[in-house]
């Protein structure tokens, strides 16, 4: 009779073990760090083409995440991609001039967005367009462009 309940307490033991670890990794899959906001700043940039940015995609500037992307519109005034931006309350001094660029972590990684920052005395504030920006880099239009020049002659 001991031996069926301290059976029973393990494979409890083992299957909240394993829900917790399904958790943990859904939640580094989805890319939620936490369950709270950093009362960070947004600002926003328009995109001729996105490529597969998705919301979540991280932002960086030299390699290290400074935010989130957490908006993606389209603009039919501009006929552009919108993208909102929550960058962390730690990097409050990115310059107005700073210019974003979408690029793709690997040959078919994850898209992200990168920040270069400028040389102007006045930084980003809540709300913010970045002015500068160049799209994403889409394979499947660059292979096409070349075979139509390959087929063209």
């Amino acid at each position: 009779m001991k031996s069926s309940r301290a059976v029973e307490i393990m494979v409890g033991l083992f299957v909240a073990a394993s829900v917790a670890a399904l958790l943990v990794l859904a939640l580094k899959v989805s890319n939620i760090n936490s369950f709270t906001s950093d009362n960070g700043y947004s600002v926003y940039a328009y995109f001729n083409d996105i490529g597969g940015l998705k919301v979540g995609a991280p932002v960086t500037a030299a390699g290290v995440t400074v935010g989130r992307v957490t908006g993606i519109g389209y603009d039919s005034k501009n006929f552009e991609a919108r993208v909102t931006m929550e960058i962390k309350p730690q990097f409050h001094d990115f310059p107005v001039d700073s210019s974003a660029n979408i690029y793709t972590a690997g040959l078919l990684g994850e898209q992200y967005i990168s920040i270069s920052p400028g040389s102007s005395m006045k930084n980003l504030k809540n709300g913010d367009r970045i002015q500068y920006t160049q799209s994403a880099i889409v394979l499947e239009k660059i292979i096409g462009q070349l075979m139509v020049k390959l087929t063209s002659k």
